[in-house]
Formats: structure tokens, C-alpha cells, sequence
């Protein structure tokens, strides 16, 4: 794979948002649990992702992975075994309410900034629904033409078009509107199963976000930052 590639995408859960630490707080409340720690919810997520494995085709019914992956969060963020179930319920609702993706990653615009200004094109696929350019907009984070945020080429929501990852052909729709072929593109997500595995059968090299070094056993290279995707570049 090539060092000098030809154009990047990135995901947004994991590398530019993460859950709101005061919704995650008040799920766990209601078990009794206190979690005060921003860095212990966070790491959680990157843990958590693990839920999903690497044989995913798309087809499969994925409540099972989404259960396992919010057992494992609440066992990460220090919930005792014997309220694991009742808390799985409690962020499983704090999911399904919308706006728990809120938390701008700390240096994540900047990073996007030094990528923007290497002249590489650049991207966004997403896993989402539907909303995400809005959001992302509104947050002055990026869009597509001039705004508040740094402009991008591209933002694909799963949501708008049909079609989500671990399903390579959601990469279609980005090269198509970078015109470029998969070879030498990049790819940064957080989460091995979807994000890993997609870029892979896509044809794209796959960048794993990982801040807190959990997951390096997963085929990919591994970043803490976009700043390290940066780096990479150098």
C-alpha cells in the first residue's frame, strides 16, 4: 500500500465524535453506578468495538453484536458483573435517543486542518442516519463547499444512501465524487468489523483509530489522532 495516497476518508463516531460523557453518566446512574473519569467512557467505546467480529457481511441481524458491545461497556466503565444486564438496558436507551454522539473529539478539527492542508482529498463514510452532514456542519466541525467548518469533498451517510459498512460498496459513492479508483486511498475508522474489513474489500488501506492502544491486532495500522494520521504522511 502506498505511503503517498491519492485521496483519505474517515469515519465521524470514533474519530471526530464520541457519547456525550454526561448522557453516558446519567444511563449509569440509573444502576447506582458513578462514572467520573471522561478517559474511562472513552476508552470504553474503543474497547467495545471489539463486540464486532471481522466475518461480517452486512446481512446479518446485528442486535446480538450491539448487546455484546454494550455488555462489554458497561464492564469497561467499572459496573459491577451483577448490574451489567439492568445497565445494558440503561445505555441501550441513551443510544436509541439520539444526540449521544455529541462530544467533539479533542484536537480532531485540527487534525482534519493539517490533513486539508497536505492538498490531499479529503472525505467522509459514515455509518449514520442520514443527519450527519447536517450535524457536522452545524457544529462548524466540516462540509462539502464554503462554511464555518473545514471544507471537505465529500460526506457519505449510510443514512442517505442505502448502504453501510461492513458493505464496501458504501466507498462507491466517495470515490465516485473524488473521482478517483480505490488504489492508494485511505481509510480512517475506529471499529475493526466495519471499518477494517469494509476498506479491505473495498480495495482501500485501512487506518485504525486508536487512542488508548487496545486494539492493534486487527490487520491495520493503528493512529491515536488525526494529527498521527498526519504523521503518517510525514
Amino acid at each position: 500500500m502506498s505511503d503517498h495516497p491519492s485521496a483519505i476518508l474517515l469515519d465521524v463516531g470514533g474519530v471526530f465524535l464520541l457519547p456525550s460523557h454526561e448522557q453516558i453518566r446519567s444511563a449509569l446512574r440509573g444502576v447506582g453506578h458513578d462514572v467520573v473519569e471522561g478517559d474511562t467512557i472513552d476508552r470504553a467505546h474503543y474497547l467495545s468495538v471489539r463486540a464486532f467480529p471481522m466475518d461480517l457481511d452486512g446481512t446479518e441481524p446485528m442486535d446480538p453484536y450491539w448487546e455484546e458491545y454494550l455488555r462489554t461497556y458497561a464492564l469497561a466503565v467499572g459496573v459491577p458483573a451483577a448490574l451489567v444486564a439492568e445497565a445494558v438496558e440503561h445505555l441501550r436507551d441513551a443510544y436509541v435517543i439520539g444526540g449521544l454522539w455529541s462530544r467533539l473529539i479533542e484536537g480532531s478539527k485540527e487534525g482534519l486542518s493539517g490533513l486539508v492542508a497536505t492538498g490531499i482529498p479529503i472525505g467522509v463514510v459514515s455509518n449514520s442516519d442520514g443527519t450527519i452532514e447536517e450535524r457536522l456542519r452545524e457544529m462548524a466541525v466540516l462540509q462539502v463547499g464554503r462554511g464555518a467548518g473545514i471544507e471537505v469533498r465529500c460526506v457519505i451517510d449510510s443514512g442517505a444512501v442505502g448502504v453501510e459498512k461492513p458493505d464496501p460498496g458504501i466507498f462507491d459513492y466517495a470515490l465516485d465524487a473524488i473521482g478517483l479508483s480505490p488504489d492508494g486511498v485511505w481509510y480512517v475508522g475506529d471499529t475493526p468489523g466495519f471499518d477494517v474489513v469494509a476498506a479491505h474489500r473495498a480495495g482501500l488501506r485501512p487506518i485504525l483509530m486508536d487512542p488508548f492502544g487496545v486494539n492493534a491486532d486487527f490487520g491495520a495500522t493503528t493512529v491515536p489522532s488525526l494529527a498521527g494520521v498526519v504523521g503518517l504522511l510525514a
